[in-house]
């Protein structure tokens, strides 16, 4: 690749990203949420009104991923928290519940190119939703 080309590509690169940053924090601002930029193409989503509190928003590829910790998976009655997890996800709308290191956690993908205000919200809302119905269901696995 030629000095020039490599020169090209990187602005490619850049004003892609801006394009994605433009979108995403458009949708956010229109959806009304509090937000806050937290890194290259990573939003932190911290609006208590809508039940998002520290929803995690990033983009890579062509992927916008909705993830939010909900609890530090137990030592007691872990068969029985998953088995909970499983029968909850059967009736998630959007996302599914998730195991990641030593937590629990709520994650949905939406592919960016073809991503519409309708969709993200509608991804939002399920997951501020299910944080709020599973609450009293999963709370008395924690510690």
């Amino acid at each position: 690749m030629s000095a020039e080309t490599a020169r090209i590509a990187l602005r490619s690169h850049a004003k892609v990203n801006e394009m994605v940053k433009e979108k995403v924090e458009r949708y956010l601002i229109n959806l009304s949420l509090t937000f806050e930029e937290a890194g290259e193409n990573v939003w932190v989503i911290k609006d208590e009104d809508a039940g998002l509190e520290n929803v995690i928003v990033f983009v890579e590829d062509s992927l916008l991923t909705i993830r939010v910790k909900v609890m530090d998976i137990p030592q007691q009655g872990r068969p029985e928290l998953f088995e909970e997890l499983l029968r909850l996800n059967a009736d998630m709308i959007h996302g599914a519940y998730a195991i990641e290191d030593q937590s629990v956690i709520l994650i949905d993908t939406l592919e960016l190119p073809t991503m519409d205000l309708e969709e993200l919200q509608a991804s939002l809302d399920a997951t501020g939703l299910a944080l709020a119905q599973h609450y009293a269901s999963l709370s008395k696995f924690r510690d």
